[in-house]
């Protein structure tokens, strides 16, 4: 015999306007309260405004690029940021990469019943403010509702697409031996400042987030007349990773001098403290480009113009090395291949 207490409840959901229910995700009165209160007061624009199932615009001449990208950081704010700046960001990034002026993006959430909705407002005020900050507005989205335990808070997927002017052709596979490779400014920060939330670490110095929008520092490369052979932002993989991925898809070496790769002395104590090391470690407002050598110098000082890069530097070359290898020149003269990781050193940071 069961002998629970009868424990009646109401069918209709009761909004407290503190947590998120199930009911925000069906469709019908609650939901409409969420995007209307939450999403719309944060992203209006005329595009969203319609409420439509998509947003419309006319294309100029050009290419149009197109990306998406998922981010499930844990903590969901950390220093420098949180997980709707990286969203809005990282996908801006992703079509500056491409050569492209980011035109619109979308914004999916995955919210897990029982999340504070003063949480999912903070992290949509971060996003709105990202995007307005941009000049990239978010004008169409998605909102689904997962029960208590089978999410983490917030999952947010950003889609964006852009504009490639014409003439414009950003590829690994433009990529040529005796290549100059630029980085935009020093490594690492972004991990570690997760890091030191999620596991409560204290370390000398203040390391914060990189996360910046990086398509005004293209946009500027380009319109200055810089042949880019290939850009890339330096994201889950950190450097390491992002070299070997372009060494690969164009066949070729790269040799890059430890001594002139910028890392923050509180980031490499950091990283020495904890075993891991900075050329591997995510970043969200860094880039590597990869340009013709003769016009290495034009393209720093083009790129040293804005915040985000002021300490851009020349960290290595292009070789003909067969088959496709990447090799660090150490700070003693040594030389080490820098290869893939097996794993990850850092989950759940972007």
């Amino acid at each position: 015999m069961n002998n629970k207490p009868f424990e009646p409840a109401c069918p209709l959901p009761v909004s407290t306007k503190k947590t998120v229910q199930l009911a925000h995700g069906g469709g019908g009165r609650l939901m409409q309260e969420l995007i209307q209160d939450v999403f719309v007061r944060a992203f209006h624009n005329p595009l969203l405004d319609s409420l439509h199932d998509g947003a419309t615009w006319p294309v100029e001449k050009g290419t149009l690029a197109f990306t998406t990208d998922s981010y499930v950081v844990r903590p969901l704010f950390f220093p420098g940021g949180d997980i709707g700046t990286l969203a809005v960001n990282g996908t801006i990034n992703d079509l500056a990469m491409c050569g492209a002026k980011p035109l619109y993006l979308s914004a999916g959430f995955i919210l897990e019943e029982g999340l504070s909705l003063d949480v999912l407002q903070r992290v949509v005020h971060s996003m709105a403010e990202a995007a307005r900050a941009a000049g990239v507005p978010i004008v169409t989205g998605d909102t689904k509702v997962v029960d208590r335990g089978k999410g983490d808070g917030i999952f947010i997927n950003t889609s964006g697409v852009g504009l490639v002017p014409t003439g414009v052709r950003v590829l690994p596979t433009l990529i040529q031996p005796g290549d100059a490779i630029l980085v935009s400014g020093d490594l690492g920060s972004h991990g570690v400042a997760v890091l030191s939330v999620r596991e409560g670490l204290m370390f000398d110095g203040n390391v914060e987030s990189d996360t910046a929008p990086l398509h005004r520092i293209v946009a500027d490369l380009i319109d200055s007349g810089i042949e880019i052979h290939c850009l890339r932002d330096l994201t889950r993989g950190g450097l390491a990773s992002v070299l070997n991925e372009l060494a690969a898809a164009a066949k070729v070496g790269m040799t890059v001098d430890e001594v002139a790769i910028p890392v923050k002395e509180p980031v490499r104590g950091a990283c020495e403290l904890l075993g891991l090391d900075p050329l591997y470690v995510a970043n969200e407002g860094r880039f590597v480009a990869i340009v013709p050598a003769m016009q290495a110098e034009a393209a720093l000082a083009v790129v040293r113009r804005h915040k985000a890069a002021s300490q851009a530097t020349h960290i290595g070359t292009v070789t003909d090395h067969n088959p496709p290898m990447v090799v660090l020149r150490t700070v003693i003269g040594t030389h080490r291949v820098l290869d893939l990781l097996s794993g990850e050193q850092l989950p759940r940071i972007c």
